[in-house]
């Protein structure tokens, strides 16, 4: 078995009640990951890409107000119907009873949240539109709480539960519903296609504009009344597109007004990252207050103390660069007086929480190719580490512990529980994934090398699933992207080197300079120099792998990257082109200035080549691959999705017409319904299925 019994977990869990103050101040990180013993190899066949596909995905844990249960939400993959299938989940904290599928998921659940009221709130969309449900506390006799005549995106419920936030997309400059409504009848209805645009965003992410924003409206729980629209007047989105949800928004602890983060938009937006945090004058209509007006970086995540005396919330201090270090910001509610706490813990917090004593701030953050939680003392900024080994993606807190959603290299996200006291190893408490347990792994190793500068650089090696000594193996050399990211110690189900270790290939990973936990220094590194110092870092680092790892067979290896990795995909064809057998891009970088003048979010391009295309022409072609086409020579799959609007098609077309033009053995898959990502089932069972193909017919002796 991949976790221990129930009844082990509820062992743990009775010591997480009623531990003192003092106890459970003694937080420490433990020493080993929280990894299940693996079943005999001979019961077992190599995990591959199809076992990662079936998987069912668990997310978005909460915990009930009295800390007995844990609502949370598995999506399982429907090959045949194309689609994921979710449903919500919910477990007893306690040891009683195995989890349980909410029978309200039957027609479609998602976003369930606990209110004050011990009610579980949920959104549906089975009454015709996206709507805020609510239902007991056991998940039983839902009812419909919302009746609005636009999708509900997002949703908060007020401290007292009488009051939800919702966000809509909404015609800004109409003055009610009913207009927005009336607006986009009209817009569908009409005959000519023309779009007619007079500032960006054109397009953003995977879709055009349409003139709609996300905006507030607060809506009774009791479903009497109006919807009061809070955020009318205001130029922008919230929560932000494409990705943002309801941390960026909260009420105020007295639940009469809300604070939420957004950007103004006027005719800056691409080239902005000056978000905001503001108040609203209330619930009842528009007006609100700029807090953070001294910042004109990113401000975002607002989370009030228990006592609500003090506003926490993350800031960065560098307008304009979108993986600033997110700093922890102290507001005094009663002054607006600001300090920031643990400002020389050099790493980079996220999903911001506060102890219920209000002692503490919980973060999670990157660290040296791991994704841990940390506990810091609002007080002195002291930060101690809670988990080790790992990638920690959500927790929730218990009466005296936490709930982790967590997954490694090995296994995707499962639930973990874990008390405030000591040394003891987070106990798994779900299994949504029994099958892998007959599966084999490949064993993966983190080592260091001296990179760029002489610094300290970190890669992972995983051997082949089924690995026998003394043999060598052809190696996958995985390029991640971001380029602020980092392939550590974590689960995807996009790029999973497992998949690689799977199909008998050992795998190679560089977290080089400009990759995120290592520190804000090692982040930063990589800007205007995307060239140079990475590449030496994988050049090196391919190096110390090879000279560490007999097994690594460095004559046959290919390498992989998507976005930066598929940037560096094509400068390694120019500038390195004599050592892998072949190349896989994904959704890459061809013509930097072209990129500077087609992509949506500008702040990005700016800042990463010091300036716009016409202000420093330089910075845009000291590191441009177009510029070294004439020594490519080495086969390259490239693959594109034609609604990537980060990355745009001309990008992917032009690489592979360069391949072709010079008499390169190349291949070109397009897919014309995905966005930057591969997120269709089929579609990935497609690109999963070329790229296996490609590196199987270049790698692996042929009969």
């Amino acid at each position: 078995m991949r976790h221990p019994s129930l009844l082990a977990a509820a062992a743990v869990l009775a010591l997480m009640t009623g531990l003192p103050a003092a106890v459970q101040a003694e937080v420490t990180a433990y020493d080993a990951a929280p990894t299940p013993a693996a079943a005999p190899q001979t019961e077992q066949r190599a995990f591959t890409y199809t076992d990662m596909l079936a998987a069912n995905r668990l997310s978005d844990p909460r915990v009930s107000p009295d800390g007995t249960r844990v609502v949370y939400s598995v999506r399982a993959t429907d090959m045949a119907a194309n689609r994921g299938v979710s449903s919500l989940m919910i477990q007893s904290l306690t040891g009683e009873g195995d989890a349980r599928r909410l029978a309200l998921s039957d027609q479609g659940a998602n976003t369930a949240r606990w209110g004050s009221d011990g009610n579980l709130y949920f959104l549906s969309g089975k009454s015709g539109t996206s709507q805020v449900w609510r239902a007991d506390a056991e998940g039983q006799n839902p009812v419909q709480v919302t009746d609005l005549p636009i999708d509900v995106n997002a949703y908060r419920l007020s401290p007292d539960a009488k009051k939800i936030a919702v966000s809509l997309a909404v015609y800004p400059d109409c003055d009610d519903l009913a207009c927005s409504v009336a607006r986009g009848t009209e817009a569908a209805a009409r005959p000519s296609t023309g779009q007619v645009y007079d500032r960006m965003f054109v397009r953003h992410w995977d879709t055009w504009a349409d003139g709609t924003q996300n905006h507030l409206f607060v809506v009774n729980a009791d479903g009497s009344g109006e919807a009061a629209w809070v955020t009318h007047g205001f130029d922008g989105d919230t929560p932000s597109k494409p990705f943002g949800d309801e941390n960026e928004f909260t009420f105020t602890p007295d639940s009469a007004a809300i604070v939420f983060s957004a950007r103004v938009a006027g005719q800056t937006e691409p080239w902005s990252t000056n978000f905001d945090l503001f108040r609203t004058n209330g619930l009842t209509g528009p007006g609100f207050t700029n807090l953070t007006d001294d910042n004109d970086a990113w401000d975002t995540g607002p989370v009030y103390s228990p006592d609500g005396r003090t506003l926490a919330y993350r800031a960065m201090k560098r307008p304009g660069f979108e993986a600033d270090r997110w700093q922890i910001v102290l507001m005094d509610v009663a002054t607006g007086a600001k300090r920031e706490v643990a400002a020389d813990w050099d790493r980079s917090s996220d999903t911001l929480q506060w102890s219920a004593d209000g002692r503490s701030l919980f973060v999670i953050a990157g660290d040296v190719g791991q994704t841990k939680l940390f506990q810091i003392d609002a007080a002195n900024g002291a930060v101690v580490p809670i988990t080790g080994p790992g990638h920690v993606s959500a927790f929730e807190q218990t009466p005296s512990g936490f709930v982790i959603a967590m997954d490694s290299l090995t296994s995707p996200s499962e639930l973990y529980v874990k008390t405030f006291r000591g040394r003891e190893m987070p106990i798994q408490i779900t299994d949504v994934n029994p099958e892998l347990d007959a599966r084999l792994f490949g064993e993966a190793e983190q080592f260091s090398f001296p990179g760029w500068n002489d610094e300290t650089v970190h890669g992972y090696v995983i051997k082949p699933a089924g690995y026998v000594e003394g043999r060598k193996y052809p190696v996958a050399f995985l390029i991640h992207g971001g380029p602020q990211g980092s392939f550590g110690n974590s689960w995807s189900y996009r790029w999973n080197p497992s998949t690689y270790a799977g199909a008998g290939y050992a795998v190679v990973m560089i977290d080089f300079h400009g990759s995120t936990g290592y520190g804000q220094g090692f982040t930063d590194a990589i800007s205007q120099h995307w060239g140079d110092r990475p590449l030496e870092d994988l050049q090196k680092g391919w190096a110390a792998a090879q000279s560490k790892y007999s097994f690594l067979d460095g004559d046959n290896a290919c390498a992989l990257g998507a976005s930066y990795g598929g940037y560096m995909i094509n400068w390694i064809a120019g500038k390195w082109s004599d050592e892998f057998k072949c190349l896989v891009n994904h959704d890459g970088v061809f013509d930097v200035r072209g990129m500077g003048y087609s992509t949506e979010e500008l702040w990005f391009t700016e800042w990463e080549y010091g300036g716009t295309v016409y202000d420093n022409p330089e910075g845009y072609e000291r590191f441009n691959p177009v510029h070294h086409v004439d020594q490519w020579k080495t086969p390259m799959l490239v693959i594109q999705g034609d609604r990537d609007y980060r990355i745009p098609t001309a990008q992917g077309l032009s690489t592979f017409t360069a391949l072709q033009r010079r008499g390169i053995e190349s291949r070109l898959i397009v897919f014309p319904d995905e966005n930057h990502w591969v997120l269709k089932p089929q579609n990935s069972l497609q690109w999963h299925n070329e790229v296996f193909h490609w590196l199987d017919d270049h790698l692996k002796p042929q009969d």
